[in-house]
């Protein structure tokens, strides 16, 4: 399992590199994310010794599992996931430096109370629906800035750019439309000049669309099935979960 690990991550990481030079990006403009629900810790460390030290849990219980097999090992940790306001607190004890999935003021406001109360700041991505689908997290595009205003307000948060979820499709240029989409509103946003907020990072991609995220300009791609093989859950039952 290590070997086969350490060569998907050589393939993804070519696929990376391949992209942004057709793109006239730099590679080091783009970061690998390790999405690594279902994952073991074990076979967690095996990536991150290979040097790929950001990693990301969808579910907060898989966090808080994995937290102490993991602590020691340097590493930068991000959540993916939809998040539930009754599971903030236990989120918070596992020294996660960015939550992408910010989508609603509800949940800006009880993280911002309990980050005062424990005297942290945390780094936040807004997730937009890019795609309008039904079954996808993220506020609407249309209600993108208006979030983007009121989070920052909000002094414990930082945000640090914008995430989304592409459509599911085999038509790239269906899911390019979503990117593209996301582009528009960083920069909408970056000519607002809001306070308190940076547009730096697009987290858009993931294993069957990374090249076309890339072609739009994302600096965080979330692969995990590419790097650790097929799931026994659909990615379905990672991205629909109940909403508050």
């Amino acid at each position: 399992m290590a070997e086969s690990i350490l060569e998907n991550l050589a393939v993804i990481l070519k696929r990376i590199e391949n992209s942004c030079r057709q793109s006239n990006r730099n590679p080091n403009e783009v970061r690998l994310l390790l999405a690594t629900k279902t994952v073991s810790a074990d076979y967690i460390k095996i990536a991150i010794e290979a040097g790929q030290t950001l990693i990301a849990e969808n579910k907060v219980q898989e966090a808080k599992e994995k937290y102490e097999s993991l602590r020691l090992i340097p590493h930068e940790s991000h959540f993916i996931g939809h998040l539930q306001t009754n599971k903030i607190k236990d989120l918070l004890k596992c020294d996660i430096s960015c939550i992408q999935t910010l989508d609603r003021l509800d949940l800006a406001q009880k993280l911002h109370n309990r980050l005062l109360y424990e005297n942290k700041t945390m780094e936040v991505l807004i997730q937009v629906n890019t795609s309008n689908e039904d079954s996808k997290f993220g506020t609407y595009p249309d209600q993108a800035i208006e979030l983007i205003r009121q989070v920052a307000e909000l002094e414990t948060l930082k945000i640090k750019g914008l995430m989304t979820i592409g459509l599911f499709t085999a038509e790239t240029e269906e899911v390019r439309k979503c990117f593209k989409l996301l582009k528009k509103i960083q920069q909408e946003t970056i000519s607002l000049n809001i306070p308190n907020v940076e547009m730096k990072e697009l987290s858009m991609g993931m294993s069957g669309d990374l090249e076309t995220a890339i072609e739009e300009g994302s600096t965080i791609v979330r692969v995990g099935t590419a790097i650790f093989g097929q799931r026994i859950y659909p990615d379905s039952y990672y991205w629909n979960e109940n909403k508050d």
